[in-house]
């Protein structure tokens, strides 16, 4: 077995569904779902198997035996090696303590959208803050739901998050809707060069904080 690559978000959260208990992967599946996890990582039954299959060539998990269901093809159960529960840790410590530059989509489109009219901009963001509150009421009925039923919260911690981050979303799309709405934000006109100063000017550049000891 050669060095082992860096642990993707997948793989960090296959290696955590088998850190609680042995189990197959479309098994694993269905508890991402459960969890609401599948907003914080792009999963699917067949990314899931190519993640542990990856997983158990560099020995961080092993197959530990089979079942069947009926008429169901035979599932391969793994469970996590001493190296998957030492490398998962350090990569959580990782994953919660530093802070990265994640490139959301939004922030993107957002720096682009002066190419649009600012009256096509604003029926987009309206568009996009009534499905938010669709997906926030639905995570609000789903953390209801864990709750009535004793479902230890530490579980689905990442429901509140995701729910606190959509929360703050819409309330700044709703604040920059007002600004275009009563001209407080001056509209780009469609086609325009950017002016010279912003052509030539070079952002300065923050220190990082060092962690303390």
């Amino acid at each position: 077995m050669g060095k082992v690559k860096p642990l993707g978000l997948l793989a960090v959260a296959a290696l955590g569904y088998l850190a609680e208990r042995p189990m197959h992967p479309y098994e694993m599946y269905q508890l991402a779902l459960h969890r609401q996890e599948d907003r914080v990582v792009k999963v699917s039954p067949g990314s899931l198997y190519r993640a542990v299959y990856g997983l158990e060539a560099d020995g961080l998990v092993l197959a530990s035996g089979t079942d069947r269901e009926g008429a169901r093809p035979e599932r391969t159960t793994f469970e996590i090696t001493d190296l998957g529960r030492h490398l998962l840790g350090e990569r959580l410590r990782e994953l919660l303590s530093t802070p990265t530059n994640e490139y959301p989509e939004l922030g993107l489109a957002l720096s682009e959208a002066h190419e649009l009219g600012a009256d096509e901009v604003r029926i987009l963001l309206e568009t996009r803050i009534l499905r938010q509150q669709a997906e926030l009421a639905d995570l609000d009925r789903r953390m209801t739901w864990a709750l009535e039923r004793g479902i230890p919260r530490v579980y689905w911690i990442n429901v509140p998050y995701s729910a606190a981050m959509l929360r703050a979303e819409i309330a700044h799309l709703e604040s920059l809707l007002g600004e275009i709405a009563d001209g407080a934000l001056a509209w780009h006109v469609p086609g325009t060069r950017a002016p010279l100063h912003e052509q030539a000017a070079t952002p300065p550049v923050s220190a990082q904080p060092t962690p303390s000891t």
